[in-house]
């Protein structure tokens, strides 16, 4: 029993939650997190994203369980490896997504959502996505990588309207390419096992090889950084946060991209950016220096 229990945890994959972390950042800019109508909502919007996301798990483990078999690492998964059958599997993904589209109608009612609606519509539209995604989108190169940055955005835009916050066009546009630089590098960790093994973990590998990869990520990264630059130094957003000094924190964010980027290329660890984001403590240092700096212009 315990077993099973396991095994249906493991292919919610719960650590892999943390990716929703990033419905709290238009209340968290806005100033309102450490309030009832901030916190609140977005608490909420996070755990419907976190029944969605494993709602696509499951279904993305069965499309894949074929190919997920061949690969060193991925047969250990519930279903690939047969902890878990496929009708169970479909069952838990029926369970949450209808616990999210129904979590997400009520949401007014127990947990304040400012927009029930707007919430519910991009809970639907993220669903669906992801779902084109497993049955087909993964399959197209360069497409694949774009749909996955685009649920990142899905969930601000769902933090959001939760809030009654707009996020600011700068908000939206670093955690697209926060997000395309990341997917970008898990592809390279594919594309280095299936030149050092010939095991091809997804059909769209072919259409990469590392030196592709590289110059893509670079010039995200590049990007990225250039972004976040005239984002600190824009006197609106000097005006907005009452300090000049913003630009300051572009030090921890070229850090952690830089350091992501040495994970990537050096040490060939970007398999996983959840589990890099968890256990690398220099990013940790990273991460907590930034949201300091920030805690500190906003609510002090």
């Amino acid at each position: 029993m315990i077993d099973a229990i396991t095994h249906i945890v493991r292919l919610l994959r719960p650590q892999q939650w943390v990716k929703n972390l990033f419905v709290f950042l238009p209340a968290f800019f806005d100033g309102r997190i450490a309030h009832t109508e901030g916190f609140c909502p977005s608490v909420a919007v996070f755990v419907l994203f976190c029944l969605a996301a494993s709602a696509v798990y499951c279904l993305n483990d069965i499309v894949d369980a074929d190919a997920d078999r061949q690969h060193p690492v991925k047969r250990r998964r519930p279903i690939a490896s047969g902890a878990v059958s496929k009708p169970v599997g479909y069952g838990l993904m029926a369970a949450c997504a209808l616990l999210t589209l129904g979590g997400a109608l009520t949401s007014a009612a127990w947990a304040g959502v400012a927009d029930a609606v707007a919430v519910t519509v991009i809970m639907v539209a993220y669903l669906l996505l992801n779902v084109l995604y497993c049955l087909w989108l993964k399959t197209i190169a360069i497409v694949d990588v774009f749909v996955i940055a685009t649920g990142y955005v899905l969930r601000v835009m769902a933090g959001g309207q939760a809030t009654s916050v707009e996020p600011s066009s700068w908000l939206v546009l670093m955690t697209f390419l926060l997000a395309l630089f990341l997917a970008f590098c898990k592809r390279r960790d594919d594309v280095v096992m299936h030149e050092q093994t010939g095991v091809l973990a997804r059909r769209t590998v072919s259409h990469y090889n590392t030196a592709f990869i590289d110059q893509i990520i670079t010039i995200i990264a590049s990007i990225l950084m250039v972004s976040y630059i005239m984002y600190t130094v824009s006197p609106e957003v000097s005006t907005r946060f009452g300090s000049r000094r913003v630009y300051m924190t572009a030090v921890f964010v070229l850090a952690g991209i830089i350091r992501y980027l040495q994970l990537t290329i050096v040490d060939d660890r970007s398999g996983s950016p959840t589990r890099v984001l968890l256990t690398d403590r220099f990013i940790h240092l990273c991460i907590v220096g930034w949201l300091l700096c920030f805690a500190v212009f906003i609510y002090l």
